[in-house]
């Protein structure tokens, strides 16, 4: 039987960091697919660029719909870190893994490959979605040669694109006056695929594709359905169109006479 060689202490607790640090390490592969944690954001670090940034860090600004009611365009992710502090993260399946005869699993990450003298040069891309459960949801997406890079691009990339959707109770089923769905039809297209939003009573859940359910969750909507049609397996089409009819929601005018009839309710802060 070997016996384990004793190190002197100061290379025993190097030894000890580097076994600590690999066992918290993960490769590209193994990175999950759940809700990504992101570092707290350091207000009094951050050094802003563009006069919106600079009246959000002074408290000029207070609130993001002073922002998105105006159809200012955000340029910098900082400022929606400060206005939505409580924005959660998610990577949505828009690749696939190597297998045999194309039969690989749902991956995060779309990998294309570059022809060079050199050899092959490989990019990462991936479609990331923020949301705070209450109204707001962006999507964005990043490509690097590495896949931590295109992570973080896809994640800044949502948030600038943040936008205000409306939620209520549509349904002719339910009539309960709650923001537990939408308050009516949406429809979004794009490319070839066209997909149909529809308001759901208490209790249906989301009844829509694994990856759309993931940007309906973040939005704040318990119940819906949901119809498509097109090339649906063009996953980042897909996306797009439901995020487009999402879009549609703030779009279209309500009388308010049927705010209250319907339990309308835009994005909230918490």
């Amino acid at each position: 039987m070997l016996k384990k060689k004793k190190l002197p202490e100061d290379e025993q607790s190097k030894q000890d960091v580097i076994e600590e640090v690999l066992e918290v390490e993960i490769t590209p592969e193994e990175v999950p697919t759940g809700i990504v944690k992101t570092k707290e954001f350091d207000k009094e670090a951050w050094q802003p660029k563009t006069e919106l940034g600079k009246k959000v860090k002074s408290g000029e600004i207070k609130n993001i719909d002073e922002i998105l009611d105006k159809g200012f365009k955000i340029l910098e992710p900082e400022i929606v870190d400060i206005l939505v502090p409580n924005l959660q993260s998610d990577l949505l399946a828009i690749g696939q893994s190597k297998g045999k005869f194309g039969g690989g699993k749902r991956s995060i990450w779309r990998q294309t490959q570059k022809k060079t003298k050199e050899g092959n040069k490989p990019k990462f891309g991936t479609l990331a979605v923020v949301g705070n459960k209450n109204g707001y949801i962006g999507i964005g997406y990043g490509k690097s040669k590495e896949t931590v890079p295109a992570r973080e691009k896809a994640i800044k990339q949502a948030k600038i694109n943040l936008i205000k959707i409306r939620r209520g109770c549509g349904s002719w089923e339910c009539n309960c006056t709650q923001s537990h769905s939408i308050p009516f039809k949406l429809i979004g297209k794009t490319g070839s695929i066209q997909i149909k939003l529809m308001p759901a009573p208490k209790g249906t859940g989301i009844s829509t594709e694994k990856e759309i359910k993931k940007i309906i969750e973040l939005a704040g909507i318990k119940d819906i359905y949901s119809k498509s049609r097109g090339q649906t397996r063009t996953k980042i089409n897909f996306i797009m169109a439901c995020f487009n009819a999402l879009k549609q929601s703030t779009s279209i005018k309500v009388k308010q006479e049927f705010n209250k009839k319907l339990g309308i309710v835009e994005g909230r802060i918490e």
